[in-house]
């Protein structure tokens, strides 16, 4: 099977809710969440939260989140 993977652009309440979503349903083998500077850890802490909670729930989607587009390279689907 082919490794996918999904970007998000914005880490706030809607964007983090898909990226959970997209883990827990396990639609990419990686999901990226991107936000603007401004935000400096916010992707990253929602990113380690969801990568953290993933044994408990049942999932081990890759969750990484940044305020560089660099790690999105590659993404399969963009969201916007």
């Amino acid at each position: 099977m082919a490794r996918t993977k999904v970007t998000v652009i914005g880490a706030g309440n809607v964007g983090a809710t898909l990226v959970q979503r997209l883990a827990e349903m396990e639609v990419a083998n990686e999901v990226v969440v991107v936000d603007i500077p401004a935000t400096e850890g916010m992707p990253a802490g929602k990113a380690l939260d969801l990568l953290e909670s993933g044994p408990v729930v049942g999932y081990d989607t890759k969750v990484t989140g940044t305020t560089s587009y660099e790690p999105t390279a590659g993404s399969d689907i963009v969201v916007i």
